[in-house]
């Protein structure tokens, strides 16, 4: 984990109200302001980013997941399933795969390397924009940095979080990581066509996520189920901001 992100921190109902921890750095005063300082910039820049998004009528939407679980598999399909026009920023910490993958298809993306951080920020996003054209879309999708812990505690300025959980993982990990799902205004359970195989229990994942997010929406999907997208696709369509 990065040392400024704050991911060790306490998450209240603002991710700034932090308290002490048994850590040792963490005890000490003065790297707390340095992370709250770094926390406040970021706030910002991201309320720019967001400001950007509004002016050009563009819905952004940050995908959080650990590492395999389905983002850009997700996004390599899901053009076949709505009109929508979309672009993807994406995080990683080496390579352009994901990009080109997306490019493959036709899907305008641009490739953010983060070198050994382990989440993006809301400066990483906005430089980002300068390469993509707004004003052709509907949506922009921001793919984070694969890492259920670290992303959760850094806004970039998108509009929705939608985290995705794969039946391979196991349905323990939304109670293991429950910031991240507190922080989810949508969870895709993913990889469905693999439930036969799995133990992964769809009734028990939503239970643990309604104790922890009330409010949060669940779909079920798999990329092997074409059918599986029409959820997703209307919950996008009740969540756009004002239209072009």
């Amino acid at each position: 984990m990065c040392q400024d992100c704050g991911c060790s921190l306490p998450q209240g109902d603002h991710h700034h109200h932090h308290q002490l921890q048994a850590n040792p750095q963490l005890n000490d005063k003065k790297t707390l302001s340095v992370i709250h300082k770094i926390l406040d910039k970021n706030d910002v820049e991201a309320a720019h980013n967001r400001a950007h998004f509004n002016a050009k009528n563009v819905t952004a939407f940050n995908l959080m997941s650990s590492p395999g679980s389905g983002k850009t598999t997700l996004l390599e399909h899901l053009h076949q399933y709505t009109p929508l026009k979309y672009a993807v920023v994406e995080g990683d910490l080496e390579t352009s795969r994901d990009a080109d993958r997306l490019q493959a298809h036709g899907i305008n993306a641009y490739q953010i390397q983060t070198g050994s951080a382990c989440h993006l920020d809301a400066f990483m996003v906005h430089s980002a924009l300068h390469h993509i054209n707004l004003d052709e879309l509907d949506i922009c999708f921001v793919e984070n940095v694969g890492n259920l812990v670290c992303p959760a505690s850094y806004d970039v300025g998108t509009h929705k979080n939608i985290v995705l959980v794969s039946v391979p993982e196991g349905d323990d990990k939304i109670e293991k990581y429950p910031v991240m799902f507190r922080r989810a205004d949508l969870v895709l359970i993913t990889k469905c066509d693999l439930l036969p195989y799995f133990d992964f229990s769809v009734e028990e994942a939503k239970l643990q996520l309604q104790k922890l997010n009330p409010e949060v929406e669940v779909i079920t999907l798999s990329t092997k189920q074409p059918e599986s997208f029409q959820p997703l696709v209307e919950w996008i369509n009740n969540n756009q901001v004002a239209g072009k």
